[in-house]
């Protein structure tokens, strides 16, 4: 069985960084080998839940601007499933959540940034799943309830997203995190390590910081999803560290 993860994805040139993190995520593809990746990435946004299906390469999708030239001309040559896509849409379906299926998008860096990293070789296939960034977030739990079966067949879902994700904090000079930063994400990992769904659910108004933290929750809901899709395991930290002063680089295994 293959547990399932929470990533945070940082920014775009963290394909190309050399930090704790990035070295922690090499690190984690080493042992962690699926058949198949089912990534929800938070920059793939739809009202429906709706699922990368295609058998072929992805084409990439450089969503962000005003990075070095470098970035864009990373490829990764990962191939889909359109068989797991139509698993994940009948499990879902058995769940009474609706989806649909996408034979067009490419992948976007909440997906390649993280797996140019952990899988370089592009050998595994991947299907891309979007998020539905409006929904409460024990809907958004029920989605991850709903794809748990497939951890037993050693397929890996990750959650791409980020806990404190608030762009115009970010300071690119920065060596140490900002502590109003580092308080939501010590509330937000007490309650993950403790199962405590009912305050998880209600973050936004509970956590300390939590609007500053999330001034918009598609980065969140990622982690949602992941931890829904867990088979009753112990959530473990497998890491925490931080960029640019308030950009949170955390894994969770569930």
């Amino acid at each position: 069985m293959i547990r399932p993860l929470f990533l945070c994805h940082g920014g775009p040139t963290l394909a190309v960084e050399n930090n704790e993190y990035t070295s922690f995520l090499k690190e984690l593809g080493k042992k962690i080998r699926p058949r198949a990746i089912v990534v929800f990435t938070a920059h793939w946004e739809s009202e429906v839940t709706t699922i990368s299906s295609i058998d072929g390469t992805y084409d990439m999708i450089y969503d962000f601007y005003g990075f070095p030239k470098e970035l864009y001309s990373i490829k990764y040559n990962a191939k889909g499933s359109e068989e797991i896509a139509l698993r994940i849409g009948k499990m879902l379906k058995s769940h009474n959540i609706e989806s649909r299926l996408d034979a067009q998008r490419g992948l976007d860096h909440g997906t390649w940034d993280i797996l140019y990293l952990m899988y370089p070789e592009a050998n595994i296939p991947v299907v891309q799943v979007s998020v539905n960034p409006f929904l409460p977030m024990d809907k958004q739990y029920k989605i991850g309830e709903a794809i748990r079966e497939l951890g037993q067949e050693d397929i890996l879902v990750i959650g791409s997203g980020s806990t404190v994700h608030n762009l115009a904090t970010i300071n690119w000079e920065a060596y140490q995190a900002e502590g109003w930063a580092v308080e939501f994400d010590d509330w937000l990992c007490s309650k993950v390590k403790n199962v405590d769904k009912n305050a998880l659910f209600s973050y936004r108004s509970l956590a300390p910081n939590a609007k500053r933290a999330v001034p918009r929750e598609e980065h969140i809901v990622p982690l949602f999803i992941a931890m829904g899709s867990g088979n009753g395991n112990q959530p473990e930290l497998l890491h925490r560290s931080y960029g640019y002063g308030t950009l949170s680089y955390i894994c969770f295994q569930f």
